[in-house]
């Protein structure tokens, strides 16, 4: 059990996280299409939010990558 609790700070874990958060945006697409074609502002709108809280999310997984791969001369 300790092994997985300590996986999500890993870059395993870090690139499982961004893979499953960008997988999300393929459900904001959707949701948007949708919404456009039925003029329906307010799923737009909460597909616009959706959208901004993936990139949020992806942009603090990859800031916790960086600071992982601090130590890595590969990484940069």
């Amino acid at each position: 059990m300790s092994k997985a609790k300590g996986f999500k700070k890993s870059k395993s874990g870090l690139y499982l996280s961004m893979a499953t958060t960008a997988f999300g945006a393929v459900n904001v697409v959707k949701q948007a299409k949708k919404a456009r074609v039925e003029s329906d502002t307010l799923r737009l709108l909460d597909a616009a939010v959706s959208a901004t809280a993936i990139v949020t999310g992806l942009a603090i997984l990859y800031r916790e990558l960086k600071r992982l791969g601090d130590d890595d001369v590969l990484l940069g």
